[in-house]
């Protein structure tokens, strides 16, 4: 595996170590500099891990690249799988901007890795990290080989078609952006993990684990402006790879009705409902989520 963090402005040695690591898999850094709209550069971290088509993986909010780990164990004999700490998380440092940020602030991350890395490649992306997927795709066009959704959540979908339900994450978004306010980090995180996780969940960690989470949440934040004030309709239209969206039958309610919203504005995409996982599956339950992604990819 290739770990690395993007940071100075050396491309030509970025994409030859990038070669390099695909053919013989030797342990290195690689660094260069990453664009974030509108600012000079920021370091972003990832992993690369294997050989074959390439495969771009972005994870859920209050998680990080090793989300993927179970994944990457199960494919990497068969392609090269980039891991990638989107903003705030891991090896990438948090957002900064005084504006609200964007999910093209996040896509900036595909993009640059994509360029060094070389196309098409595929996209995976669960939760928040399926909305930044949904928003690359749109920008990479051809570049892009397929895109995997699981669990998506762009919910300015939501907004759109279904006020009630979008009240619901709204809650949501308001206790977090409270807490950023107040620091009353603990009481947002009890009510983001019991919302995402099922009820209890909270109370189940150990007082290290629930440190972790809340400070693991901070990112979300600015995580909602993204996600709501993003043109969705626009990005779903435009996506012109085979893409499948992986949804679970006992997701939340929001969820659930965004996914039903995508599959009716893009009948030409395959969906995939589990009976049982919740939103949480591709972490909770990767038994049932990685053989799924794993035909997806090799249906490419």
């Amino acid at each position: 595996m290739v770990s690395g963090v993007l940071a100075e402005p050396r491309r030509d040695r970025l994409a030859q170590s990038l070669v390099t690591a695909r053919r013989t898999l030797d342990t290195a850094h690689v660094d260069d500099r990453v664009s974030r709209s509108g600012t000079e550069g920021c370091r972003v971290g990832y992993s690369i891990s294997g050989h074959g088509p390439v495969v771009m993986l972005l994870h859920s909010s209050v998680s990080g690249r090793r989300q993927w780990r179970a994944l990457v164990d199960a494919l990497d004999e068969r392609y090269t799988m980039v891991t990638v700490d989107l903003i705030g998380y891991g090896e990438t440092p948090p957002w900064e901007a005084e504006r609200p940020q964007r999910l093209t602030d996040q896509s900036a991350l595909v993009h640059e890795l994509a360029e060094q890395i070389g196309s098409p490649l595929a996209l995976v992306g669960h939760s928040f990290g399926g909305s930044v997927a949904l928003c690359a795709a749109a920008e990479l066009g051809g570049r892009l080989a397929g895109l995997i959704l699981l669990e998506p959540n762009p919910f300015g979908l939501l907004q759109a078609a279904n006020q009630a339900e979008f009240a619901e994450v709204w809650a949501l978004r308001n206790a977090v952006k409270q807490a950023g306010l107040s620091g009353d980090w603990d009481g947002a995180a009890k009510r983001f993990a019991d919302y995402w996780n099922g009820a209890g969940s909270w109370a189940a960690m150990s007082e290290q684990r629930r440190r972790l989470f809340a400070d693991a949440l901070r990112p979300n934040y600015h995580e909602w402006d993204a996600a709501v004030g993003a043109p969705v309709r626009d990005y779903v239209a435009a996506v012109r790879a085979q893409t499948s969206v992986t949804c679970a039958r006992d997701t939340v309610t929001p969820i659930a009705t965004i996914v039903t919203l995508l599959q009716e504005r893009r009948p030409d995409w395959r969906f995939i409902w589990l009976e049982h996982g919740g939103h949480m599956a591709p972490l909770s339950r990767p038994e049932l989520v990685n053989p799924i992604v794993a035909a997806a990819l090799d249906q490419l």
